[in-house]
């Protein structure tokens, strides 16, 4: 089962490379301008993303699949990393396996020369762990 965190972060990828989540077939797009501001998701993705909670994911699609985000919540599907591109895509627990990934509309994906969709990283929390490793070498002599 896909918990709400991975599927947030689904969004979030596709939001990055242009795919629009789709309402009730495309009778409202959205694609918010920002994703990623520092260390935290935009307020515009937060508001995106709270709107399709309060309906429960009930008529939200991601553009060029048919799975809503309410059925990804459900336990019969489950985010993994595509074979082909590496970005989050729904698999099913159950049942037949679509043979493409959500990227095959996509003109320019996969390129390695691209930067790759992400996460926000708390810039200072990475930090401090680079610098406990280096004290923690430094102790030990290396």
């Amino acid at each position: 089962m896909a918990s709400e965190r991975e599927v947030k972060q689904y969004l979030a990828y596709w939001f990055q490379l242009g795919k629009k989540l789709l309402w009730r077939n495309g009778q409202k797009e959205f694609l918010p301008g920002s994703i990623i501001k520092g260390d935290r998701y935009s307020t515009e993705f937060e508001n995106c993303w709270q709107e399709v909670l309060q309906a429960g994911g009930k008529n939200y699609a991601l553009a060029g699949t048919d799975n809503t985000i309410e059925e990804l919540l459900s336990s019969s599907w489950e985010i993994n990393s595509c074979a082909i591109c590496d970005m989050p895509v729904p698999i099913t627990s159950m049942g037949i396996q679509p043979l493409s990934c959500i990227c095959s509309d996509l003109d320019n994906w996969p390129n390695n020369e691209l930067p790759q969709p992400r996460s926000p990283v708390d810039s200072k929390q990475q930090l401090n762990k680079i610098k406990l490793r280096l004290s923690a070498k430094r102790s030990q002599g290396i």
